[in-house]
């Protein structure tokens, strides 16, 4: 029996680069979907659940930051490529705050376009290995990137997610800015948007609070 082809749904409305992914995708052994707009990108990941999203910031109807914080606002942990024409790092750091895993910048190397989105699904697998971390009162379930706490639900967003899953990995240890920086928005941020998702973190897990700062180094669990 033939081993289930690794799906990818490619979000971009320039009908050339749209062909041109498409069959090279499908060359390298990809099962792939298109599609054009934001709404039907919405529709499309609900529909084909793909392995793995190449989403154009600059489409129609909803851009790709919008798509992106949907998805991720509906609890789905697809790995996100994001693809741009501008690399200003404030527009890196918008796509990744977004929610975005990875960002390329057009015009692209195709080989190394097909190298990121195998390296995100390898990533996606390894941490599903690590699907569910808990500490204390706290459970965190890192597919639906939903938390229970004292068994009242809680819903996050991938980047608040991810900087949880980072926390509950090293309980009782620092964890620095410059490593979460690194780890989760792949080193392209400025340092206090790493303080941002603490706040909102320790406002959507309640009292007592769990993250403590450590001034001058970091974040940790409370022991």
């Amino acid at each position: 029996m033939a081993e289930p082809r690794e799906r990818v749904l490619v979000v971009d409305d320039d009908p050339p680069l749209q062909r041109m992914l498409e069959r090279t995708l499908a060359a390298e052994g990809f099962e792939v979907a298109v599609a054009g707009d934001g709404g039907a990108a919405l529709l499309a990941a609900e529909r084909s659940t793909p392995d793995v999203i190449v989403l154009d910031v600059a489409i129609p109807l909803l851009d790709g930051l919008a798509v992106c914080r949907r998805l991720r606002d509906k609890g789905v942990a697809t790995p996100i490529l994001m693809l741009t024409a501008r690399d200003a790092v404030p527009d890196r750091v918008a796509g990744l705050e977004a929610g975005a895993d990875d960002y390329l910048v057009k015009p692209f190397a195709v080989q190394e376009l097909i190298a990121r989105l195998r390296a995100l699904i390898r990533r996606r697998d390894g941490q599903a290995r690590l699907a569910r971390l808990s500490y204390g009162d706290l459970v965190l379930d890192v597919d639906s990137r939903r938390a229970i706490r004292s068994g009242r639900r809680i819903d996050l967003t991938g980047r608040e997610s991810d900087l949880l899953a980072l926390l509950l990995r090293e309980p009782g240890r620092i964890v620095r800015r410059e490593q979460a920086i690194a780890e989760i928005w792949g080193g392209a941020a400025e340092a206090n948007v790493v303080d941002r998702y603490v706040t909102r973190l320790r406002r959507k897990l309640g009292e007592p609070a769990l993250i403590r700062t450590i001034r001058g180094a970091g974040f940790m669990l409370r022991p």
